[in-house]
C-alpha cells in the first residue's frame, strides 16, 4: 500500500510538514508540497456549453498521483480558520476533474482512505474543528473514507515538538501504516 501526502503549507519545514514526515517515516510514500506545484485557480465552466477546458499547469500530475496511491494524507496549517490557499485550490480543481471522463476520479476516490493533519495555534484543537467538518463534507461528497484526523498545536516552526499528544498520535499512525493496517 502506498501513501500520498499532500502538504498545504507555504512554509518549508513547518509544523504540519513535520507531523506528516513523522507519520510517514519508514513507509512507502510520496510527499508533494502543493506550494511547489503550479496549480491554476478554478475557472468554473460547469454550466457552460463548452464545459471545462484543459489547463496548462501541474494539476493533472497530482490526479495521476492520487490514482496511484491507496491512502491520501492531507496536511495543512489552519489559516484564518480554514485550509491553506494551495490546499483550497487543490480541492477546487476537483470540480473540473470529477467531470473528466479520462480519469473516472469520483469512482477511484471511493477506493482511497483519507487522513488529515491540521496545525495551528494553542486553541487549534477547537478552532480547527470546522475545518475537520469541511474535510468530512469533501470526502463524503466523493464517498471516500475519512479515516482519522489530528489537530496539532504549533505556530512557529518547531513548536509542534511541545505538543506531546500530537506527536504520540503521529507515532501511532506511523506504526499503523508501517504494519499496513490501513
Amino acid at each position: 500500500m502506498k501513501i500520498l501526502a499532500l502538504l498545504g503549507s507555504t512554509r518549508k519545514n513547518g509544523n504540519s510538514e513535520y507531523l506528516a514526515n513523522k507519520i510517514l517515516e519508514g513507509t512507502d510514500h510520496t510527499i508533494v508540497s502543493l506550494a511547489d506545484k503550479h496549480i491554476e485557480a478554478i475557472t468554473d465552466l460547469r454550466h457552460t456549453e463548452e464545459g471545462f477546458s484543459p489547463v496548462n499547469d501541474d494539476y493533472e500530475e497530482l490526479v495521476h498521483l492520487m490514482l496511484e496511491h491507496d491512502v491520501l494524507l492531507f496536511a495543512t496549517p489552519l489559516y484564518w480558520y480554514g485550509m491553506s490557499g494551495p490546499m483550497k485550490n487543490f480541492f477546487d480543481r476537483w470540480s473540473q476533474y470529477l467531470r473528466d471522463e479520462r480519469f473516472n476520479l469520483k469512482e477511484e476516490l471511493t477506493k482511497k482512505k483519507a487522513y488529515v493533519v491540521i496545525t495551528g495555534g494553542r486553541t487549534a484543537n477547537v478552532k480547527g474543528l470546522p475545518l475537520v467538518q469541511q474535510f468530512n463534507y469533501i470526502f463524503e461528497f466523493v464517498n471516500m473514507e475519512f479515516t482519522d484526523y489530528m489537530i496539532g498545536s504549533g505556530v512557529k516552526p518547531g513548536e509542534i515538538l511541545n505538543d506531546l499528544p500530537s506527536l504520540e498520535k503521529a507515532e501511532r499512525w506511523n506504526t499503523h501504516f508501517r504494519n499496513k493496517n490501513f
